[in-house]
């Protein structure tokens, strides 16, 4: 019951900000799956500490491709949930662990695949009422996928209700 409080507070208070005409924004524009969404960024948008957030994203053919994340914010650490699910492919299923600096998240996703056990770092940003990341790129050395840390913040993520 507290969370959805927290999370009609944080709604709330978003909208108020946005409503207000004070702030001084900046707009990221990112591409994401061939249209263009822009994301404001502001100091109101610093996220708030001990606070569950939790995030979709969805791409590939007919966008049937979901990765679901889930994290909790406690202070400069951050936990949670982050699942892969490919409409036809074998998910990754995991946990992450990070830092939270400023609104910059690095963090390691623990994960199974296909009954192996994996780890990868990943960055995010969180951006008002969404979440960026940065995308993968493969390594031809080591045959896996890594975060790609000199890319943009170009995969987005939507807000969704904790409880769903």
């Amino acid at each position: 019951m507290a969370i959805k409080i927290q999370m009609c507070l944080l709604v709330a208070g978003m909208m108020a900000a946005s409503c207000s005409g004070t702030h001084n924004n900046t707009a990221d524009t990112v591409s994401t799956g061939g249209k263009k969404d822009t994301i404001m960024a502001n100091a109101a948008d610093a996220p708030m500490v001990n606070m569950q957030y939790c995030f979709y994203h969805t791409d590939g053919q007919q966008a049937l491709d979901t990765t679901i994340v889930n994290m909790l914010i406690n202070g400069d650490k951050v936990s949670g949930k982050m699942s892969w699910l490919p409409k036809e492919k074998d998910a990754r299923k995991g946990t992450i662990t990070g830092k939270l600096n400023g609104n910059a998240i690095k963090a390691v996703w623990t994960f199974t695949q296909e009954g192996s056990k994996d780890t990868m770092n990943v960055e995010f940003q969180l951006r008002g009422n969404a979440l960026a990341q940065k995308p993968y790129s493969y390594d031809a050395k080591t045959g896996r996928q890594q975060t790609n840390t000199s890319a943009d913040y170009s995969l987005i993520y939507n807000m969704k209700n904790c409880t769903d």
